[in-house]
C-alpha cells in the first residue's frame, strides 16, 4: 500500500513523486522506461519568458528543475534584458543526456520514493469514483490514498511523418492505449491535440561559418535560488542563427498536398504560439524567410536541434527542405521531424488542487491537462504532489491565487477558462505581473516550501535575511528626502543623473532606468557594503516601488470585493458581457459570493468584475 502512486515520469511526474516523497508519503513512480526518466521530448532548454518565472517559483517551493539546470545547463541567458525586470526571463540551454541522468539519480536517490518499470493500463475504482490503484501490462495490482497521472503525449499517442503514421507516446515509445478510454467512461471530457519537433542535425555536417553565433551571458546566473551564486561558472556553448529562404517555402508550398497538417491525417489542435513550418508558411505567406536557431542537445555538440523548423512533412521533402537552409547544405539528418497526436483531459474538470471533480483521489498534471512546456508540466507536477499530501493529512489545500505566483495564473486559467488548443504561459497572462518578478519567486513563496519540508532551515534563512535586508533599505530610502542642496546637486551632476528641482524621496532617485550598482553606492553610501546580488534587488524594488503600491491596493481592493455577498435575487441574464454559458452556471450553482462565483469553471476575473458592475447598478449598498 503506497501513500501516493505517479503514473509517467515526465517533468511533471517527477516533480509531483519528490515532492510527495518528501513530505513524508510513501511514493511509488511508475514508467515505461526508467531510462527515460526526465527525458525533453523536444527542445533542449528551459525556461524562456514567463516560463523562466515558472522554473523559479517551482525552485521556491523546493523543486527539482532549477537545480537540475544549473547542474546540466550548458548555457544561460536573460532574455528581454534591457527592459524590465518583470518581464525579462531566464534560459539555458541543456544538456539533455546530463539532464535525465540527473533526475534519474535524484529518483532513485530519494527516500521514501520507489520507481518501477512498467506501463499502467487502467485505473482500479471502487464504489464508481473513488480510485484506490493502479493495474500495469504485467499484471501487477499496486494500492494507493492518491494517484497522480502525468502521462504527457502518450495518451493513444500517434505519430505522423508524412503519409507515414504509428502508434507512440514518443518518438519509437510505446504509448498508452487503454488509460484514455477509461478516463472517459468514467465521465471526464477527453479531447485530442497535436504537437511536433524538428529534425535533429549531425554537428560534423553544419557549416557554422554561414551562420551567427549566439553566445551565454558574460556572468550567467544561475536559475536556482538554492545555488552557489558566486560559485556559479558553468562550461558555456554557442547556439547559431539562421534562415529560411524563398526556395525553402516554394519545396514546402509544393508539398502542402502531402503535409499531414493539411490534408486531414492529423485531426487535433497543435500550439499556437509554437507552430510547424508549414504552417508559419502557410499563415504567413508575404514573409520571405524565418528565423532558426541551431541548438546544442548536449555538450559533445553531436546532435543540433532546429529550434523553428518543427514539422510532420515526409522524409523527403524534409531533406530538400533543410538542405535549402543556409549552412545546412550538406547536413545530415540523424532524426526527422514529426507530429504527434495525444489525448488530454479537459482542464475545467479539475479542482485549483488539480484533483478531477468526479473522481475522488485522483490528480491530473502536465500535457494531459492540455499545457505544453517542460516548465508548465512541472508546475503542475509539484501542485499535485503537495496537495495529494496535504489531503492525506487532511490539512487545507495549497492553491496560489493569481496575484501570488505564474503557478497561481496557470492553474487558475486551466481549471476555470480551460483550454482547446496547448496552454502556454506568457507574461501577459498574468495581471499582476510588476509584483510576480523572476528575482522575488523566493520571498513570495518560500515559506510554503519550508512549511512543507521541502526548503530546509538554512535556504529559508537566506531568504528571510533578504527580505529583511531589502524591507529595512526600502524603508529607508522611501523616508529619506533628497533635497537639492548643493552637495547633491553635484553629486548628481558626477553620476550624470538629471538634477531635481526642489526635493524628492531618495528611493525615486534610486529608481530611475539608469542607476546602477556603482551609482547606487554614491547615492546610499549606508548600503554600500551590500553585495552585489542584493544591491541588484533594492534598485529593483525602488524602480517598482510606486508600481508595486499601485497593484497591492488593486489586490486588497478585489479581495475585499470577493467578500461580497451576491443578493439571492440577482439576475445575470440580460447583463452585457457575460455570455449565455456564463449565465447559465451562475444561474445554475447561485454563489452566495463573488469568492463563491469566482471558483466556478469557466467564470473569469472579467466576468466577476462585470457581476460586481451590475450589482452597483442593481442594488447599490449590496456591492459597498
Amino acid at each position: 500500500m503506497y501513500d501516493v502512486i505517479v503514473v509517467g515520469a515526465g517533468h511533471a511526474g517527477i516533480e509531483a513523486a519528490l515532492s510527495s516523497a518528501r513530505m513524508g508519503k510513501k511514493t511509488l513512480l511508475i514508467t515505461m522506461l526508467v531510462e527515460q526518466i526526465g527525458a525533453a521530448s523536444c527542445n533542449p532548454a528551459i525556461g524562456g519568458l514567463a516560463k523562466g518565472h515558472l522554473v523559479r517559483e517551482l525552485d521556491a517551493i523546493g523543486g527539482e528543475m532549477g537545480l537540475c539546470t544549473d547542474a546540466t545547463g550548458i548555457q544561460f541567458r536573460i532574455l528581454n534584458a534591457s527592459k524590465g525586470a518583470a518581464v525579462q526571463g531566464s534560459r539555458a540551454q541543456i544538456d539533455m543526456d546530463a539532464y535525465r541522468e540527473y533526475m534519474r539519480k535524484v529518483c532513485h536517490n530519494t527516500s521514501n520514493l520507489e520507481v518501477y518499470q512498467d506501463e499502467v493500463t487502467s485505473l482500479i475504482v471502487e464504489n464508481e469514483n473513488n480510485v484506490v490503484g493502479v493495474r500495469t501490462k504485467l499484471t501487477e495490482e499496486f494500492y494507493s490514498k492518491k494517484t497522480i497521472i502525468t502521462t504527457g503525449t502518450f495518451m493513444r499517442g500517434l505519430v505522423h511523418i508524412g503519409e507515414n503514421k504509428y502508434d507512440a507516446g514518443r518518438a519509437w515509445e510505446l504509448p498508452s492505449t487503454t488509460l484514455s478510454t477509461q478516463l472517459k467512461e468514467l465521465g471526464l471530457n477527453v479531447g485530442r491535440l497535436k504537437t511536433g519537433t524538428p529534425a535533429r542535425l549531425d554537428g560534423k555536417s553544419i557549416d557554422f561559418s554561414k551562420m551567427d553565433m549566439h553566445g551565454g551571458d558574460v556572468n550567467p546566473a544561475p536559475f536556482s535560488f538554492r545555488t552557489n551564486k558566486k560559485e556559479f561558472s558553468p562550461t558555456q556553448y554557442p547556439c547559431y542563427i539562421t534562415y529560411t529562404n524563398l526556395n525553402t517555402h516554394e519545396t514546402i508550398t509544393s508539398n502542402f498536398d502531402r503535409a499531414p497538417l493539411f490534408t486531414g491525417q492529423i485531426e487535433g489542435l497543435g500550439p499556437r504560439y509554437c507552430p510547424s513550418i508549414e504552417d508559419k508558411v502557410n499563415r504567413f505567406a508575404e514573409r520571405e524567410r524565418h528565423q532558426l536557431f541551431l541548438e546544442p542537445q548536449t555538450a559533445k555538440l553531436t546532435e543540433y536541434y532546429i529550434n523553428g523548423l518543427s514539422t510532420s512533412l515526409p522524409i523527403d521533402v524534409q531533406k530538400e527542405m533543410i538542405h535549402s537552409i543556409e549552412g545546412l547544405e550538406n547536413a545530415k539528418i540523424i532524426r526527422y521531424g514529426y507530429a504527434i497526436e495525444y489525448d488530454y483531459v479537459d482542464p475545467t474538470e479539475l479542482k485549483h488542487t488539480l484533483e478531477t471533480k468526479k473522481i475522488n483521489n485522483l490528480y491530473l498534471a502536465g500535457q494531459i491537462n492540455a499545457t505544453t512546456g517542460y516548465e508548465e508540466a512541472a508546475s503542475q507536477g509539484l501542485m499535485a504532489g503537495i496537495n495529494a499530501c496535504l489531503a492525506i493529512d487532511e490539512k487545507e489545500p495549497f492553491i496560489l491565487r493569481r496575484d501570488q505566483g505564474y503557478i497561481g495564473v496557470l492553474i487558475d486559467d486551466l481549471v476555470t477558462k480551460g483550454t482547446n488548443e496547448p496552454y502556454r504561459m506568457f507574461t501577459s497572462r498574468a495581471e499582476y505581473r510588476l509584483l510576480l518578478r523572476e528575482e522575488n519567486a523566493d520571498l513570495r513563496l518560500s515559506q510554503y516550501g519550508h512549511e512543507f519540508g521541502l526548503i530546509d532551515d538554512e535556504t529559508y534563512e537566506k531568504v528571510e535575511n533578504k527580505r529583511k535586508v531589502l524591507a529595512d533599505a526600502v524603508e529607508f530610502m522611501a523616508n529619506e528626502v533628497f533635497t537639492s542642496k548643493k552637495e547633491n546637486l553635484d553629486l548628481l551632476d558626477e553620476l550624470n543623473e538629471d538634477r531635481i528641482k526642489d526635493r524628492a524621496l531618495l528611493i525615486d532617485i534610486v529608481g530611475r532606468s539608469t542607476i546602477d550598482n556603482k551609482k547606487f553606492d554614491k547615492l546610499v553610501p549606508s548600503l554600500a557594503h551590500l553585495d552585489d546580488y542584493l544591491k541588484e534587488q533594492v534598485i529593483i524594488e525602488a524602480k517598482y516601488y510606486r508600481y508595486i503600491s499601485k497593484q497591492e491596493k488593486q489586490i486588497e481592493k478585489m479581495k475585499k470585493m470577493l467578500k461580497l455577498k451576491i443578493p439571492e435575487n440577482f439576475s445575470y441574464r440580460g447583463i452585457p458581457g457575460l455570455s449565455n454559458e456564463v449565465v447559465e452556471k451562475l444561474e445554475k450553482f447561485r454563489p452566495p459570493t463573488l469568492f463563491n462565483a469566482s471558483e466556478i469553471s469557466g467564470i473569469t476575473p472579467a466576468a466577476i468584475d462585470i457581476i460586481h458592475l451590475n450589482m452597483n447598478m442593481q442594488n447599490p449598498k449590496t456591492a459597498q
